[in-house]
């Protein structure tokens, strides 16, 4: 079933059910009193990412909270698609903007890599959740994508599920196609790694050629931002071997 996106979509942290009954954030109270200017009555979305899609009416507005009553399920809650996306944080705006997309792209799971050259060692995960969140509200998804804690590349690869195939891109290959390595991957678990804006060191590109679950790929001729790479290498494996 397809979003409905006349409606106004909130994430929320409560349960779902019918007839259940809390109050909006302050945020969002805010949110839908003062920006919207909803009043009683006025219908909204909720999701939590763990009860599917419900509709629910404004039931009482004070000066400290909006009251919300939910009503009927509008969409069963879908399974998270079993995609990780592994990546070097970037800089603040753009990584951003790169959490965002790998959401709107079908990810399921955001797992952030230090690398030799990543810019940023510490990022905010809550930022990243924050970010996430929001992707999930304006694009009509349900199942929430997880952010996962930082780890360093030669940690994640050590405890790394052998069973899931993880598309590395390299910008070092000999080709500029990324088709014929794609076309050969024939796992159903699937994941991507992108790295930071200096690129991989040789000694990582090393290691990550040398392991069997890992396949390489070039993204082209032209040398892209890492941010664009992350979204150019998402749609042409979504297309390729992904649920498109």
């Amino acid at each position: 079933m397809r979003p409905n996106y006349k409606m106004q979509r909130l994430f929320v942290p409560d349960d779902l059910g019918p007839g259940f009954e809390f109050d909006a954030g302050q945020q969002q109270s805010h949110y839908l009193a003062h920006v919207l200017r909803l009043g009683e009555g006025a219908e909204v979305l909720l999701f939590n990412g763990r009860d599917g899609e419900w509709s629910a009416a404004i039931a009482a507005k004070t000066k400290k909270a909006v009251g919300l009553k939910v009503l009927s399920l509008q969409r069963p809650q879908p399974p998270l698609p079993d995609l990780v996306y592994c990546f070097a944080p970037l800089k603040q705006g753009r990584l951003d903007y790169l959490v965002q997309k790998a959401v709107e792209m079908g990810a399921g799971i955001l797992q952030p890599v230090i690398t030799q050259h990543t810019q940023v060692a510490k990022p905010s995960i809550e930022r990243l959740r924050a970010n996430v969140v929001e992707a999930a509200e304006q694009c009509g998804i349900l199942a929430v994508p997880d952010v996962r804690e930082v780890e360093k590349l030669e940690r994640l690869l050590g405890g790394w599920d052998k069973e899931r195939r993880l598309i590395f891109c390299d910008e070092d290959a000999s080709t500029n196609n990324p088709l014929p390595g794609l076309q050969k991957v024939s796992e159903k678990k699937l994941a991507l790694l992108v790295g930071p804006e200096g690129g991989f060191s040789d000694d990582e590109r090393k290691m990550l050629r040398a392991l069997p679950f890992v396949t390489a790929i070039p993204l082209g001729p032209r040398i892209l931002r890492a941010d664009t790479a992350a979204v150019a290498a998402l749609a042409v494996m979504q297309a390729t071997i992904g649920d498109w």
